[in-house]
C-alpha cells in the first residue's frame, strides 16, 4: 500500500482514535481539573497525531524523524497522565486498560515507521 497521505498511516489513524477516547475519558473527571490533568492529557493525546502529520508535511527525512519523536514522547507522556488519573481514582484500571494497550501498540508502530525511515546501516 502506497501512503500518499499521513492519514493513511496506521499509526496516525489508530493515534486520532485514543484521541476521541481520551477526551471522553476526560469528561468524566472532576471540573478542577478542567485546567490541569485533563487539559494535559488531551494535549499530550492530540500532540500524537499532530506530530505524525506534522512530520510526514516535511520535506526531508530528519525533521520528519524528529517530529515522531516528540510524538513518541508526547505518548509516553499520555500514558503517564492516565496513570496518574487511575491513581487519583479518576478512572478504573477497566476503563483504561484498552488505552494503555493501544497506547504500547502506538509505541511499536511509530517505532516501526522509524525504522522504516532509516536508510540500512
Amino acid at each position: 500500500m502506497s501512503v500518499n497521505h499521513y492519514r493513511d498511516l496506521l499509526v496516525w489513524q489508530k493515534s486520532m482514535d485514543v484521541v476521541v477516547r481520551c477526551y471522553k475519558l476526560t469528561e468524566t473527571f472532576p471540573s478542577d481539573e478542567k485546567f490541569g490533568l485533563s487539559s494535559q492529557l488531551r494535549r499530550a493525546a492530540v500532540s500524537v497525531p499532530a506530530n505524525i502529520a506534522e512530520g510526514h508535511g516535511r520535506s526531508q527525512t530528519k525533521p520528519y524523524m524528529n517530529h515522531l519523536s516528540i510524538s513518541m514522547g508526547s505518548l509516553k507522556e499520555l500514558e503517564t497522565h492516565i496513570l496518574i488519573a487511575k491513581e487519583l481514582g479518576y478512572v478504573s484500571e477497566t476503563q483504561i486498560s484498552k488505552l494503555i494497550d493501544d497506547c504500547g501498540e502506538i509505541g511499536k508502530m511509530l517505532n516501526g515507521l522509524r525504522q522504516s525511515l532509516t536508510p540500512d546501516s
